[in-house]
């Protein structure tokens, strides 16, 4: 049995994922099972608001195994595997309704971007650097890069990534959206901790819901998605965190939820 490269620890109801794949915590598919399972156990736990993803060593995650993708026999095994490992690893990550932010300090390249898009937020060292060089392999990227970087950074700067194959810094990540914040290196794991403790004070209904009306609203046209904003917006007036918020912000207080 191999050992665990995936682990995670539970603090003021965050989850720290680490993955640990010396030396540049290269995507297996022992890799990407484990990603799935801990996903799955940590959004199972109601005691968990919301996860950090962060890479040992020098990465972030620096892309798939490359050894592994040139051993595929062929089209068929290719579609298999695309599809069993990374699709489904990945969306499940995006389809959560528990934010994740990916805590990225250094190489954050080809399916490792891809993980990283799949997460909801992005916080960045300044040292980082953000690639898709599948192109210079002959392939491109598989993993969900094709059709998520264009919605985060737009056709033009995806394609140009894309095409090119070439990296690009932190900055550049921060000026096309693809992360929220850069930091020094030193304070990344750090800076996402606070966000996810920011988003773990808040209202955990209000906060689950909204994930909710953001993940799928993005799904359709744009009036499908203020009908369900308008929805849930609603079904919040029946809850007690609503009445003791602005209960609180009326009485010039800091607000005491209970998530219900």
């Amino acid at each position: 049995m191999s050992e665990k490269t995936i682990t995670y620890t539970v603090e003021n109801r965050i989850a720290l994922v680490t993955i640990d794949n010396p030396p540049m915590n290269a995507l297996s598919w022992q890799v990407l099972d484990e990603i799935y399972e801990t996903f799955t156990a940590i959004d199972r736990d109601d005691g968990i608001k919301a996860v950090v993803f962060s890479g040992a060593g020098k990465a972030f995650i620096a892309g798939a195994d490359i050894r592994m993708l040139k051993e595929t026999p062929g089209e068929k095994e290719a579609l298999e595997n695309t599809k069993k490992y990374f699709h489904r690893t990945l969306n499940y990550i995006e389809e959560m309704r528990k934010p994740v932010i990916a805590a990225i300090h250094g190489y954050c390249l080809g399916g490792g971007l891809e993980v990283a898009l799949a997460c909801h937020m992005r916080i960045a060292g300044e040292k980082a650097q953000f690639g898709v060089p599948e192109i210079k392999l002959g392939i491109f990227p598989g993993a969900g890069g094709t059709q998520r970087l264009p919605r985060v950074a737009g056709k033009a700067k995806a394609l140009e990534m894309i095409l090119t194959g070439e990296f690009i810094s932190a900055q550049e990540a921060l000026q096309w959206g693809i992360v929220n914040k850069v930091v020094p290196q030193d304070q990344v794991q750090q800076e996402a901790r606070v966000l996810a403790e920011k988003i773990v004070s808040k209202g955990q209904v209000a906060v689950r819901w909204a994930m909710e009306v953001v993940i799928e609203g993005l799904k359709g046209d744009l009036q499908r998605g203020l009908d369900l904003e308008a929805t849930y917006f609603a079904k919040l007036f029946e809850t007690e965190d609503m009445k003791e918020g602005m209960a609180a912000f009326l009485e010039k207080r800091e607000p005491r939820f209970k998530d219900r």
